[in-house]
């Protein structure tokens, strides 16, 4: 790394970490004041209080890194540090390059941040202000398409692998009801991968629905199931709710399920991917943007790139919603926003390489709208 280098690297990310704990204290301190009164009605320890913000600070650094990311090439750009050493005989590509590159970093990071933690901020917050998530799950169904069997759960604790007073109905490839299982319990042992069922009554029907015979075991072990405790529960999560790894083992564990409910869970896998790519997208929009030789230019430049960000988050909230009513494929509305903004970014850098202001960007759109 050349002294060039490491002197664009330096001021870059001294002032991208002051400017990410600064945000991060400001979001602290609201949330502090406005949770602080259950925080002494519940008689919470600092380390419970502690452990609370460690599970949200995930959620808000994959909204602030970009944010940040903006702010810095923005004050850069103010303090004619660019354009002083674009005067030198610095290409701009030669310029940004460091900055560039830390952009790729936090994309990495905003990626790590997003794979699973941030995902789980919201739960884990229901959780905390919910006393400490020890409350059951009532009255939950699932349906299993490929083997044809319904499961009626009345009560559950969130990731437990024991179901109280469960009714399983096995179907035939006709719908009819072949037989019923109710049970007091219903436990699943992931070693054997097998369920037993506890106090268990086996009803066999005919294809008429009558009853053939009925049987009562204190113990029933069955091991030909393919259902998990994960897909039972799963019956009720949600999307946007919900890390990486988790959207992709829903998807595949319940791949039989209409495309209109798997839509959400295909849009927010994309997305979860696409997501970090933002702090990329909104370095190539402001960075370009950021370059002026005038006061004016520099204004009106930084105005662009605060619009174009606003516009790239109104677009992601646009195509969530697409993807997840099946409006449009879930690629479509996980990668949409990215790649549209990214050419934009592209655009505006080939703009600024070849020496024009930003201002030729804006009659790019005047010369559109006149032209139609």
């Amino acid at each position: 790394m050349t002294l060039f280098d490491r002197y664009i690297t330096r001021n870059f990310v001294q002032a991208y970490l002051y400017c990410i704990a600064g945000f991060i204290s400001i979001w602290l301190i609201f949330d502090v004041s406005d949770s602080i009164s259950t925080f002494l009605d519940q008689h919470l320890s600092l380390g419970r209080v502690l452990e609370y913000y460690g599970t949200q600070v995930p959620q808000i650094l994959v909204i602030l890194l970009p944010i940040s990311l903006l702010f810095v090439l923005g004050r850069m750009s103010r303090a004619n540090e660019i354009v002083s050493m674009l005067t030198a005989g610095t290409s701009l590509i030669r310029l940004l390059t460091p900055l560039f590159l830390i952009a790729l970093l936090t994309t990495a990071a905003c990626f790590a941040l997003n794979y699973s933690a941030a995902p789980h901020a919201e739960m884990a917050r229901k959780i905390f202000f919910g006393g400490g998530g020890s409350s059951e799950i009532q009255g939950q169904i699932f349906r299993n398409r490929r083997e044809s069997r319904t499961w009626f759960i009345q009560s559950f604790r969130p990731n437990s692998n024991r179901f109280n007073n469960v009714q399983v109905l096995q179907q035939s490839a006709f719908d009819h009801i072949t037989m019923s299982f109710v049970a007091v319990t219903a436990e699943y042992d992931p070693g054997t991968h097998s369920w037993t069922l506890s106090d268990a009554r086996i009803v066999r029907y005919d294809p008429a629905g009558n009853i053939i015979s009925t049987e009562f075991e204190p113990t029933l072990v069955l091991r030909d199931w393919s259902e998990t405790p994960y897909r039972l529960r799963s019956a009720n999560m949600r999307a946007e709710l919900m890390s990486l790894p988790e959207l992709r083992d829903y998807l595949n564990f319940n791949s039989d399920f209409p495309d209109t409910l798997l839509a959400p869970f295909r849009t927010h896998f994309y997305y979860r991917i696409a997501l970090p790519w933002t702090c990329l997208v909104i370095a190539l929009m402001a960075a370009p943007l950021g370059v002026g030789f005038t006061r004016r230019g520099v204004l009106a430049s930084v105005a662009i790139a605060i619009l174009l960000t606003f516009a790239l988050n109104f677009s992601t909230h646009l195509f969530l919603a697409l993807g997840e009513g099946d409006r449009v494929p879930a690629w479509l509305a996980g990668w949409a926003p990215a790649l549209i903004f990214g050419t934009i970014g592209l655009y505006l850098l080939q703009l600024r390489a070849s020496n024009r202001e930003a201002s030729d960007f804006r009659g790019l759109f005047r010369r559109r709208i006149f032209a139609q």
